[in-house]
This record gives structure tokens, C-alpha cells and sequence, in this order.
């Protein structure tokens, strides 16, 4: 089976608690994530294992929608987040690391099994993940930069 593991990391100049609060909000997605056009809490709105958030995206064309689950969290270190539902499993971690007092290494990671269809394009999908994290991650760090 062809699995899609794509890393993506960046370095904000930003403390790392103002980086993995702002980036572990789901609702802030919409704002640094070009492809997600809008997020529902499924459950309360709770940042904590077990909350459930639906995200409607476009990606390759495609309107995808799926709902998360975050199942791993671990303030200002670690968010992790795997699918319910949706076109294909996927799992989304997100971790962050102090550099120093005013700078953060972020590192974005996606894994996934892709199923149908998609199973062929899993080496295309890759590509064009990394390159979509890649400006997701150049949006968080220029919104958490010029934010005052």
C-alpha cells in the first residue's frame, strides 16, 4: 500500500507558546492554511484528546471534506490529530520546539494511507502536500510575525 508521509518545518520568530496556541486552534486554520475553507466543532470547543473538528478543503481540485480527531496533545510541544471521516486516513502532527526566548522551530508532519483512487496518485499527492505545507507554514510564520 502507498503511504504519503510528507514533513514540512519552519523557524518563527515568535515565543513557542504564542506559536502552538495560535497553531493548535482549529479556528484559526482558515487563516493560515490556504486550502481549508471553513471548520465546525463536532464537540465542544475544546482543544483536548477526543474533540472532534470537520474541515470543508480544496485540494487538487477536489472539495474534500473530513472530520479530525486530535488524540495526542501536549501544550507547546505537541498536536496530533487523525481522521474519522473522510476521503482517506490521514494523521497531522504538529510540533514545536523553543529556539530561543522570541523564536520557534514548528515542524508539520502528514501521514496517510490513501485508498480508491488515490492509491495511484500517492506519489503526486506528496509532492503537492509538501509544496501546500510549505506555504501553510511561510502564511502561520508572516500572520504570528506581523501580529503586535
Amino acid at each position: 500500500m502507498q503511504t504519503v508521509n510528507v514533513s514540512t518545518e519552519i523557524t518563527i520568530k515568535r515565543s513557542v507558546d504564542q506559536v502552538a496556541s495560535y497553531a493548535s486552534d482549529p479556528d484559526n486554520a482558515t487563516e493560515w492554511y490556504a486550502n481549508i475553507k471553513s471548520v465546525e466543532w463536532k464537540t465542544s470547543k475544546e482543544i483536548r484528546v477526543g474533540s472532534q473538528i470537520k474541515f470543508i478543503a480544496q485540494f487538487l481540485g477536489k472539495r474534500l471534506i473530513y472530520t479530525y480527531e486530535i488524540v495526542e496533545f501536549i501544550p507547546n510541544e505537541k498536536f496530533v490529530m487523525r481522521t474519522v471521516d473522510g476521503p482517506f486516513p490521514m494523521e497531522t502532527t504538529y510540533l514545536w520546539r523553543s529556539l530561543f526566548e522570541n523564536e520557534t522551530k514548528m515542524t508539520l508532519i502528514n501521514r496517510g494511507s490513501p485508498s480508491g483512487f488515490s492509491k495511484f496518485v500517492a506519489p503526486f499527492m506528496a509532492f503537492a502536500m509538501k509544496k501546500a505545507n510549505l506555504k501553510d507554514l511561510a502564511r502561520i510564520k508572516s500572520v504570528l510575525e506581523n501580529k503586535h
